[in-house]
């Protein structure tokens, strides 16, 4: 693998988006990295403030995750899959400094796929037992899902016909077809992504759609 993708879409990420950038231009790799910003359907400047920051910009009028990140890959891919690794988070995400790296390690030892955890970085709009229900179940799922910590070998995306134009869970759903294509998906929540734990999500059925239902029960 000699040189890096990371795809970000974005949906009126006016507030958080910066703070994305920052931490991938931050991120350390000792490879050419290409960080890929699809505006999606914005009424605000995150397009302007992707390419503020050095981001390649892409737009579209979706609303659609699974289409914002396989447009973003499309783009990744327009010289070619060799020697190239994709690697995707979210907007109101921040990668660690060694994250490239570790999207690297992983890739040089013959990972298909990395699927990487999240962390989420202010309980503030939650009520006060969320963040020990939100561990407790986290802690006892084995397959940890987010495409706010995701790389891809290019050749694998490519086989398995990439993300697709669904609303929510393109995700899991690119990860079901990798798993079942019979390649080899790696686990690892040595490095995970500080992520927004806003209620109000950009994405139908998202991260906040799911501490929402977790919300609930302890209403209930």
């Amino acid at each position: 693998m000699n040189r890096i993708a990371v795809v970000v879409p974005a949906h009126n990420e006016h507030d958080l988006l910066p703070l994305c950038l920052a931490a991938l231009t931050a991120a350390t790799a000792p490879v050419p990295v290409e960080i890929i910003v699809v505006a999606d359907a914005c009424a605000d400047d995150t397009a302007a403030l992707a390419a503020g920051a050095g981001a390649t910009v892409l737009t579209l009028d979706a609303g659609n995750v699974g289409r914002a990140r396989a447009a973003g890959m499309d783009h990744a891919l327009r010289y070619g899959p060799d020697g190239l690794w994709l690697a995707t988070t979210d907007a109101d995400s921040r990668v660690a400094p060694e994250w490239l790296l570790w999207h690297r390690t992983h890739a040089a030892a013959g990972a298909d796929l990395l699927a990487g955890t999240v962390m989420v970085d202010d309980w503030a709009a939650w009520p006060a037992a969320l963040p020990g229900l939100y561990d407790s179940r986290y802690a006892t799922t084995d397959a940890h899902v987010h495409g706010a910590n995701l790389g891809i070998s290019a050749a694998t995306y490519r086989a398995v016909g990439g993300f697709r134009p669904i609303g929510h869970d393109e995700d899991r759903d690119l990860i079901a077809r990798v798993r079942a294509a019979g390649h080899r998906v790696v686990s690892d929540a040595t490095c995970p992504v500080v992520t927004s734990a806003r209620p109000d999500g950009r994405a139908p059925l998202g991260f906040s759609a799911h501490l929402t239902g977790l919300a609930s029960t302890l209403a209930a």
